[in-house]
């Protein structure tokens, strides 16, 4: 009769809607940084989310990988203001929202959630949030260019407010001092600092956020000396001191996949940005980029994993808090 009562329970549970959770518990240990999400929270409101999210990212990504790193970007530059709630989406009138911020000028990407957000309104209208989106199209971007995998647990709710001047986001040029504080305060440690800095392993960037860097470091025509100078005679060729709109790898020979080979070019002193070169400059990172090298790389996807479920926790909003964006560039 028991097991009988736990079947009709069961069934009753699947036919109203209530998931039987697969709960996953906030891994930032930040007492500051709550919400739990839920790897099964659409199971039944939405049971094709995942697969509708894979496979509109691969129609765009197939056809243009470099969104692979776009993507994966703009949920970075999403979850570090006001944490991952979808208001690095949200559009602007006074042009004053993050998207207008200097550093998501170059933000790309914005019409691959667009396209999977307008096929889940029309499959489960009101009920994905764009933050969720975000997350799970750069994780499923990532998984096209063959990169690592790693599980979304699910729930967010998205921001109403999006604020320009909020966009404080880790710049490359700070230290690594500044860089470790930009983590802590988010939950982070130095050991997410530096695996998620392996994300530029597929990045691009330009001339002009390296010109004084290579021709101008402290104002007497010099370059950094943190720099390998071949490498600095290399980009010298390629960026021209009033250049710049040149792309330029942030990770020279292996710019197009994605692998730990962006340790090895740090440690031979060739990273791109001074945040890149700052990672050295400290004990925990310095040991993990060494560790890399040495082992090829052997625990960077794992690890990357791990740290990508941590940022995707970044001051969430759950339950009653925020709403479900119709449109994601719009509170409803």
């Amino acid at each position: 009769m028991a097991l009988k009562n736990l079947l009709a329970l069961v069934v009753l549970l699947a036919l109203v809607g209530v998931s039987i959770a697969k709960p996953y518990g906030n891994p930032l240990g930040n007492p500051r940084v709550k919400g739990d999400l839920d790897l099964d929270y659409y199971r039944f409101k939405c049971p094709q989310v995942e697969s509708i999210v894979h496979r509109v990212t691969f129609q765009y990504v197939s056809r243009r990988p470099t969104l692979a790193a776009a993507l994966l970007r703009m949920h970075f530059h999403d979850c570090f203001v006001r944490g991952c709630d979808g208001s690095v989406l949200l559009k602007s009138p006074n042009n004053d929202a993050e998207r207008d911020a200097p550093p998501n000028l170059t933000l790309k990407g914005f019409e691959v959630v667009d396209a999977v957000k307008s096929v889940l309104e029309r499959k489960c209208p009101g009920v994905v949030s764009c933050a969720d989106v975000i997350a799970l199209v750069a994780r499923d971007a990532v998984a096209v260019i063959r990169g690592p995998w790693w599980p979304v647990p699910l729930g967010r709710r998205d921001g109403r407010i999006s604020r320009l001047s909020e966009a404080n986001l880790p710049s490359p040029f700070a230290d690594i001092k500044t860089l470790k504080n930009n983590f802590r305060v988010k939950g982070l440690n130095s050991k997410d600092l530096v695996v998620l800095s392996g994300a530029h392993t597929i990045g691009v960037s330009s001339c002009g956020l390296i010109s004084s860097r290579i021709h101008n470091f402290t104002g007497k025509g010099d370059f950094d000396p943190a720099m390998n100078p071949s490498y600095v005679r290399t980009l010298k060729k390629r960026c021209k001191p009033t250049d710049v709109r040149t792309p330029v790898d942030m990770d020279p020979g292996s710019a197009r996949k994605f692998d730990s080979h962006y340790f090895d070019i740090v440690a031979q002193k060739k990273g791109l940005f001074i945040s890149d070169s700052a990672l050295l400059n400290d004990f925990v990172t310095k040991r993990y980029i060494q560790t890399q090298v040495e082992t090829r790389g052997a625990s960077f996807d794992r690890d990357f994993s791990e740290s990508m479920v941590k940022l995707g926790f970044i001051q969430i909003l759950t339950g009653r808090k925020g709403e479900i964006r119709r449109r994601c560039a719009f509170v409803n």
